[in-house]
């Protein structure tokens, strides 16, 4: 239903974003990405690292590490995708927030809700 494959809107090192490989429709669930989350007074390890700017809050104590697709969804602040975490299954669950077409790039609110339009954290610098 998804795969990885180079992006034309990621301008890092690695430039990979993820793509439908069919249709999906609004609202159907399409990846299921499982968590490793660790307390919050351990994240300034993390800061030190790569990971810093891919890593979830994951509630108001943890934050979360994502497996599988999680970590390599591209920004938009007009996303056709949004996630809900589920700390019952310990993933963090994709959704289609409007139709998204074969081939079309999976985009999500790195702000955590659809219409936040504030400023990426990675831009303030």
């Amino acid at each position: 239903m998804i795969e990885v494959k180079v992006s034309p809107l990621s301008d890092g090192e690695f430039n990979r974003g993820v793509f439908a490989t069919c249709d999906i429709k609004k609202g159907q669930l399409f990846h299921e990405a499982p968590v490793i989350s660790y307390p919050n007074d351990q994240h300034e390890h993390i800061e030190k690292t790569l990971l810093a700017d891919y890593a979830f809050e994951y509630g108001i104590n943890h934050t979360a590490i994502l497996l599988g697709y999680g970590m390599l969804f591209n920004h938009s602040y007009e996303p056709n995708a949004d996630y809900e975490i589920n700390f019952d299954n310990h993933t963090f669950d994709f959704f289609a927030y409007v139709d998204i077409k074969a081939g079309d790039e999976i985009l999500i609110n790195y702000n955590g809700e659809i219409d936040n339009k504030d400023e990426l954290w990675f831009n303030k610098e």
